[in-house]
């Protein structure tokens, strides 16, 4: 049974080790984002992240997204990076923007997609919780707390507990409901957006002027 543990800040330091230590075991826990609940496991085990992905439902190829605790260290997992993502980066980290590119060969993970697909969706969460627990453990494989195509959920009472391999349900309350994030994809020529949410056109256009527009 998930043991289910309700957030409090005079225990901040306390749960985030022992979250930290769930995830080295090789579990996947559930902590509040932004506006959602998503699972988290290390990025670098593969058994947790197969866990995590059978848990969903999800089909074969899917890649989880991974959660960094701050923008350099996105340097050690991002190989095509450059100054106008650097930009958008330090402008929207912590944040709701999450950034497609290709990861550093050297990498030993497999996200889901048997490193096929030659990207990754990384993000800096705003959440606090989660990201203390990136800077304690390292990338985190991450994913929402829900079944495959189902829309986020806000409240761990819509979560389905299923298997052992759910070790801890961090419970931060009703969270408030929001946009998702906007994502920015690498391109041989610069950078393009792949869907708007939190962040508008315009907000990233004033800090890269020749980013393209959704579509084009």
């Amino acid at each position: 049974m998930s043991e289910i543990v309700k957030l409090a800040p005079e225990d901040f330091a306390a749960q985030v080790a022992l979250a930290a230590k769930a995830i080295r075991d090789g579990y996947v826990i559930v902590v509040p984002l932004e506006h959602s609940y998503a699972y988290l496991c290390d990025a670098f085990s593969h058994d947790a992240v197969r866990t995590m992905h059978v848990m969903r439902g999800d089909a074969l190829g899917v890649a989880a997204q991974v959660l960094i605790s701050d923008a350099t260290r996105a340097v050690g997992i991002i190989r095509d990076s450059s100054a106008d993502l650097q930009k958008l980066t330090d402008a929207f980290w912590p944040g709701l923007l999450s950034v497609t590119a290709k990861p550093q060969l050297a990498l030993n993970w497999d996200l889901g997609d048997d490193r096929n697909l030659d990207r990754i969706n990384v993000r800096v969460p705003a959440a606090e919780f989660a990201r203390a627990i990136t800077a304690e453990v390292g990338p985190l494989a991450t994913a929402s707390a829900t079944l495959a195509g189902q829309p986020a959920i806000n409240s761990i009472d819509d979560i389905s507990i299923d298997g052992t391999h759910l070790a801890l349900i961090f419970d931060g309350g009703l969270l408030p409901k929001g946009q998702p994030t906007t994502i920015v994809e690498t391109t041989e020529t610069g950078l393009k957006v792949g869907r708007i949410g939190a962040i508008s056109q315009a907000q990233l256009t004033e800090v890269t002027p020749d980013i393209s527009q959704i579509g084009k």
